[in-house]
């Protein structure tokens, strides 16, 4: 008995011995350091303003289904139920950077759901040694119309640069939900650049006309309803009929 006893705790420490360490980056996305903005500030100066576009593009739109019971406490084999999900429409327009330009694409992408919006932009890079990507995403509340957010030029909320065996480098506009809101005067000169490369490739991408049109196809915000059930007809009553 002691013989299996040893062997089985020699089995456990071997298994804890070759499981891989796992390390957790966290980010500071509300003070990145002063490293970190002159990564940020690098990385959108590189942007082109006026580019020239390959003839090659892509214009996608599509309905998806958000389950948002799903968590991470959340079992597997837990089904979600039919009021833990929503649907989320989107469009996507991507277009291509020629061969000499240090960035190979540039994809826009609008996503709506029953209570937000969100704009992403993303520039790939084309040959990545550090820098991989560069997104830029803003939101607002879906009490409004794409169209009126599209032309009322909602400012970057977050940056994010994706990085090659690194972690990524983000800033984000923070609201302080458990406090006051922090103080990122510092910063606004870096959410101003991404609002400006924002505002230019909407431009740039025909985004304004592009969006509202090809969400319309995909049904979004048109609710259909329900006939109103027509009252049984009253045949006309004729002269009576004598007795």
């Amino acid at each position: 008995m002691a013989l299996s006893s040893l062997t089985l705790a020699g089995m456990v420490l071997a298994q804890q011995a070759t499981q891989p360490q796992v390390k957790v980056n966290v980010l500071n996305v509300c003070a990145p350091s002063a490293e970190e903005q002159q990564q940020i500030s690098g990385a959108l100066a590189k942007i082109p303003k006026q580019p020239t576009f390959s003839p090659d593009f892509e214009v996608d739109r599509g309905r998806s289904t958000l389950d948002t019971s799903a968590g991470p406490l959340q079992m597997s084999n837990s089904p979600p139920t039919a009021s833990a999900s929503e649907t989320a429409t989107w469009v996507r327009i991507r277009h291509e950077f020629p061969a000499a330009n240090a960035f190979s694409t540039a994809q826009y992408s609008f996503s709506m759901d029953t209570k937000n919006m969100v704009e992403t932009l993303v520039f790939r890079v084309r040959d990545p040694k550090d820098l991989l990507s560069i997104a830029i995403e803003d939101s607002a509340s879906a009490v409004t119309t794409p169209a009126a957010m599209l032309a009322a030029n909602t400012p970057a909320s977050r940056i994010k640069l994706e990085r090659i065996g690194k972690s990524s480098v983000v800033l984000a506009r923070c609201s302080g939900a458990e406090g006051s809101p922090p103080d990122q005067s510092a910063y606004e000169p870096l959410f101003q650049s991404a609002s400006k490369v924002l505002e230019n490739y909407r431009a740039l991408l025909g985004a304004r006309s592009t969006v509202p049109t090809e969400l319309a196809r995909t049904g979004a915000g048109t609710h259909k309803a329900a006939p109103a059930s027509k009252p049984p007809e009253k045949k006309a009553s004729g002269p009576a009929e004598p007795k």
